[in-house]
């Protein structure tokens, strides 16, 4: 626990004012942890990193995070980029005499779309306001506690099992529950531009999605048999442990709200 506790605290002090400083310094911090969180995909996968598919991997994750804003040309180059890596993957198949086989290599461009729009979304929410950001994290964490509590003290029916065992449908509900404080809250010293129904709505659509991303990573973890994705983050696990709720739902944050 004191690990742990620890953990926590430089971490928060690290990430913090990171995060209130925004611009190019997040930018730089989300490619950053883009690249640790691309590392604990592949450990699990037995994929090493320092490779012909881990190198194209990190170049994807690269394209598939430069900023909207550089211009129109951004578009176009992602999509023929990734195109362009798509083959290349498919055709190291060959080359590596099945070695890398085609799961794999599918494995590799799924990975650069999970990774890289979760934290290619992490530093374009913050560019459009700190409320924003703010209100996608206290969301995450209202929904997280919520589910702990009333799963500890109400949890009976598995919500699934075979994929998170400590998990109960109490506990989701009661973290949709408690994810409706940050909104009734937040409205009271922010213009979100949007009634407060619907507001609403948006909050238990992210609660929902951000269990959901829970859910997807510990998926991952119980397909390839570890414990955590990684161990930069003592008593926490990995970037993966610490960020699967949030690559859910800050693109959803920006369909929902910011773009609407």
């Amino acid at each position: 626990m004191k690990v742990r506790t620890l953990t926590a605290i430089i971490a928060l002090i690290i990430f913090l004012p990171v995060l209130l400083k925004g611009g190019f310094i997040l930018m730089l911090f989300s490619y950053l942890l883009a690249f640790i969180a691309l590392k604990e995909l592949f450990n699990m996968n037995m994929i090493k990193f320092i490779s012909i598919p881990g190198i194209i991997s990190a170049l994807g994750i690269l394209i598939i995070m430069l900023p909207q804003e550089a211009g129109d040309w951004v578009n176009n180059f992602q999509l023929k980029s990734l195109i362009a890596m798509s083959f290349i993957l498919l055709s190291y198949t060959v080359l590596s005499k099945n070695r890398f086989s085609f799961m794999d290599a599918a494995f590799c461009l799924m990975s650069i779309a999970y990774v890289g729009i979760g934290f290619m979304y992490l530093y374009e929410t913050r560019s459009e306001g700190l409320h924003y950001i703010l209100f996608a994290f206290l969301v995450v964490w209202l929904t997280d506690t919520g589910a702990y509590i009333f799963g500890r003290l109400m949890g009976k029916h598995k919500l699934w099992p075979v994929i998170s065992p400590n998990k109960t449908i109490e506990g989701f509900i009661g973290g949709l529950i408690c994810s409706i404080i940050v909104p009734l809250v937040m409205i009271l010293f922010v213009d979100f531009n949007i009634a407060i129904w619907l507001l609403i709505i948006v909050t238990i659509i992210l609660s929902m999605f951000g269990q959901l991303g829970d859910l997807v990573e510990s998926g991952f973890k119980r397909h390839f048999g570890v414990k955590d994705s990684g161990r930069i983050l003592p008593g926490h696990g990995g970037i993966l442990d610490r960020f699967d709720s949030f690559m859910f739902v800050l693109p959803l944050l920006n369909i929902l709200l910011i773009q609407s």
